[in-house]
């Protein structure tokens, strides 16, 4: 009995010091990468930074039923807004985005766009909302899906920052307060 004791301590042994090396290896192997390859790019005089891809662009309407494209207002940079009028969190964080498109609206360009193609929303209901809360920003309607499966929109609601030359910087799920959509326009100013 003490035999086989001693034997299987042994093999715990073996097993914590291979698996402690391989864990080690990792680590170490994966830190000497990185310091390599911020010696190349210190070498080289060059950051390796990678470009945000191009928003895709989709076509959407105004309140009076013509045709807009997102491409339109490549230019300035873009807050892109999806929303509906029974979505909670969308309406929560629609007076921030009033706010900031009084504020910046000569060089920000906000689109919020309604999400009009659910059984759930309706381009009546959505234009009540925006005029009984007096919102000044511009309103866009989603009315044959294509900005949502453009964007893969399944939750809303959705927020996506573009620069002026039509770069998609970063996107944010959830309603975002006052802090954090200024740090998206910073992101693209």
């Amino acid at each position: 009995m003490n035999e086989k004791k001693r034997v299987l301590i042994i093999i715990l042994v073996l097993v914590l010091l291979v698996g402690g090396a391989y864990v080690l290896y990792t680590q170490l192997g994966s830190r000497v990468d990185a310091q390599r390859l911020a010696a190349q790019e210190e070498q080289n005089g060059e950051a390796l930074v990678e470009t945000p891809p191009m928003a895709p662009d989709f076509v959407m309407t105004d309140a009076d039923g013509n045709e807009a494209h997102l491409s339109d207002y490549i230019g300035k940079p873009i807050v892109l807004n999806f929303w509906a009028s029974w979505c909670g969190p969308c309406k929560m964080e629609m007076p921030e985005f009033n706010e900031k498109y009084l504020e910046l609206g000569d060089e920000v360009q906000f689109l919020m766009v309604n999400m009009t193609t659910s059984s759930r929303e309706s381009l009546e209901k959505a234009k009540t909302l925006i005029a009984e809360q007096e919102y000044s920003f511009p309103v866009f309607y989603d009315t044959e899906g294509d900005a949502a499966e453009t964007y893969g929109v399944y939750s809303l609601p959705t927020t996506i920052f573009i620069d002026a030359e039509g770069r998609a910087v970063a996107q944010a799920t959830g309603a975002i307060d006052a802090e954090i959509l200024q740090t998206g326009i910073d992101m693209v100013k």
